[in-house]
């Protein structure tokens, strides 16, 4: 368990998380200083130190911007994005104060992963050369789920899940995505998990990086 932080260590720290959220990276010392109304550097040194010890920071000294948390981003932002707006026909309505939020929890959850796709073997299901794939890794699917799957015929493969009439003795029919190929009924199956969305970057994020 973290020990408990003083009314200065807190105030510094909540400092550093915002900086972290809305821009990408944490405030330098004398920010902290003229933020908290700390003249002295070794003051800020000596909050930052027990912020360290208490384990809610870490300190790389050849680091430019050196302050990092231990907390996880998708824990800080509450796993979730907002929706900006919305889009028809190509025109964009922003939403301002009212906008909504969709729950990212399924992308950070213990037991999920992701997958790359490396060509478009895939494309019948709208997922492309460069996709993740988040796979939640579990040992049941439901009938229809597109899963990752392991036979002694297919190896490791991505697959739609569909339960046999024999399911008891261990029948399932494994669709592939590829319309054009056909269904195959195997005598035994493991699901490794369960496809339950795709990341789709259109371009690279651009990030900060000091001049």
């Amino acid at each position: 368990m973290k020990r408990p932080l003083t009314n200065q260590q807190q105030a510094v720290y909540n400092l550093i998380r915002e900086r972290i959220i809305h821009r990408g990276y944490g405030p330098t010392v004398r920010e902290i200083g003229e933020h908290m109304n700390i003249k002295s550097p070794n003051g800020v040194m000596c909050h930052l130190r027990a912020l360290e010890r208490k384990g809610m920071i870490l300190r790389a000294s050849n680091k430019s911007r050196a302050i990092e948390l231990t907390e996880s981003l998708a824990s800080l932002v509450g796993a979730t994005l907002k929706i900006q707006g919305s889009i028809t026909d190509s025109v964009c309505t922003l939403l301002g104060e009212n906008c909504q939020h969709v729950d990212l929890a399924d992308l950070t959850e213990q037991g999920s992963s992701f997958l790359r796709v490396s060509d478009d073997s895939l494309i019948d299901a709208q997922i492309r050369n460069g996709d993740l794939l988040v796979l939640h890794q579990q040992s049941q699917a439901q009938a229809g789920q597109l899963a990752l799957v392991r036979t002694a015929e297919f190896g490791s493969c991505i697959r739609y899940w569909f339960p046999g009439e024999n399911h008891e003795q261990g029948q399932v029919r494994l669709q592939p995505v590829p319309q054009a190929q056909a269904a195959a009924t195997v005598a035994q199956a493991e699901v490794l998990g369960v496809i339950v969305g795709v990341v789709r970057m259109i371009q690279p994020l651009v990030t900060h990086t000091d001049s």
